[in-house]
């Protein structure tokens, strides 16, 4: 196929999308993110994803739950600021610790293995629950997430409901979904939500939220208007939501993590889905794996299976080759992959995220796959997102870039194999 066949037969998966205005950052600052070509995906892979997301979410959730419980030094060991320290410690929702969360894995010779845990603020969630469909049947292909969106709706029911029998209420009215309004990807994935959750509810750009009368409100287009919110849906991670403030310097993200403390708000995800998202979490998930506590046999099997070796200190210098992830760290942030000897192979160019503590992660390398592009045929490495909806394994999706899976990786789409 010509490059110019290529981009015709790209312009017709993806032009009708972008048009639609359900996937307009189909191409991002001009270059392509989103390949025409699917990834094939076979039967016994996509199984084992889900065994592994579905396994391993219940050992995250068991944790989490035990954390909240913790005292402050345990909190603070994990990273998690002080100004979260009562909204994580509030009952769990239900037996997960999320209710829509992403896992990435590694296809490797030894099994697929866990890299990290989007718990918190997961992206891609257009891609794997409505793009990829669109795609597969204009190409006449099995889609792998047929009918997977209904998770969704299913799981933020739930949320909803055990909110409201634990005594919060909430107005669908009162419900907000809440994302950069100006940045594409993240407006979009949050109106899609809002869209398919089937709660209720409106979309607030972050830039119109407001604490007002010990209330976190939604500040209306006339600019006096204060609309009281009871449920807080937020694609803004908490970490940066606890160092929020004002132009006037008044501490608002503090305040609005005190709101939920004090269950004058709920939110969604939980504020247990930040307990998992903290790479410390893994250290310590880890640490408790290799003293053979805590966990039950089959759960010691899980994390033997689809994890990997994970330390808040570097015990593989010198050793084995190694990657270095800050705790807080998303779409590849300051990760530095290293040889045994602690030679830096590769490290993130971009400048966010430096500054945190990090763990230290066993390396493995994702697999090389060859791919069409709008510039002509080119290789890049493999990784598997897979979300696991209300603790359940959901719909999958694939990124395409680097060693380092970063902004740049493309999505592809998936089939799966016939």
């Amino acid at each position: 196929m010509t490059n110019e066949a290529y981009a015709l037969k790209r312009e017709r998966l993806y032009g009708p999308l972008r048009a639609s205005g359900a996937f307009p950052w189909e191409t991002i600052e001009g270059e392509e993110y989103a390949l025409a070509d699917p990834v094939v995906i076979s039967p016994r892979l996509r199984r084992e994803i889900a065994e592994a997301s579905e396994r391993l979410g219940r050992v995250y959730a068991k944790v989490a739950g035990v954390v909240r419980e913790s005292d402050d030094a345990l909190l603070r060991q994990l990273g998690l600021p002080e100004a979260t320290f009562a909204a994580v410690r509030l009952p769990m929702l239900s037996a997960a610790a999320t209710v829509v969360g992403r896992f990435d894995f590694a296809e490797t010779p030894d099994g697929v293995k866990m890299l990290e845990w989007n718990s918190d603020t997961p992206t891609s969630v257009v891609e794997a629950f409505r793009v990829n469909g669109d795609v597969c049947r204009a190409l006449g292909r099995i889609d792998p997430n047929e009918g997977m969106a209904s998770s969704i709706a299913g799981a933020f029911r739930a949320a909803v409901d055990a909110y409201r029998e634990t005594g919060y209420r909430i107005d669908p009215d009162r419900i907000a979904f809440a994302a950069l309004d100006w940045h594409e990807e993240d407006a979009g994935t949050t109106r899609y939500l809002l869209e398919t959750a089937g709660i209720g509810g409106r979309f607030v750009p972050l830039s119109s939220l407001r604490v007002y009368r010990d209330r976190l409100c939604a500040l209306e287009e006339d600019g006096e208007t204060h609309t009281p919110i009871d449920l807080l849906y937020r694609l803004h991670a908490l970490e940066k939501l606890a160092e929020e403030r004002d132009e006037d310097g008044y501490p608002t993200g503090a305040h609005a993590l005190d709101l939920i403390g004090r269950r004058r708000l709920a939110l969604l995800n939980p504020p247990s889905a930040f307990i998992a998202q903290t790479k410390a979490l893994q250290a310590l998930i880890w640490s408790l794996h290799e003293q053979r506590t805590f966990f039950s046999r089959e759960e010691h099997e899980a994390i033997r299976e689809y994890m990997l070796p994970t330390y808040m200190d570097n015990v593989f210098h010198g050793s084995a080759p190694y990657v270095r992830k800050p705790i807080f760290g998303r779409e590849g942030g300051a990760v530095e992959l290293f040889d045994a000897d602690g030679v830096s192979e590769e490290r993130d160019g971009e400048s966010l995220y430096w500054d945190q503590p990090a763990v230290y992660q066993q390396r493995v390398e994702l697999p090389r796959v060859r791919v069409r592009t709008l510039r002509g045929e080119t290789e890049g490495r493999l990784l598997w997102g897979a979300f696991l909806i209300g603790g359940r394994p959901s719909a999958i999706v694939a990124r395409i870039g680097g060693r380092i899976t970063g902004n740049a990786a493309y999505f592809a789409p998936v089939a799966l194999q016939q």
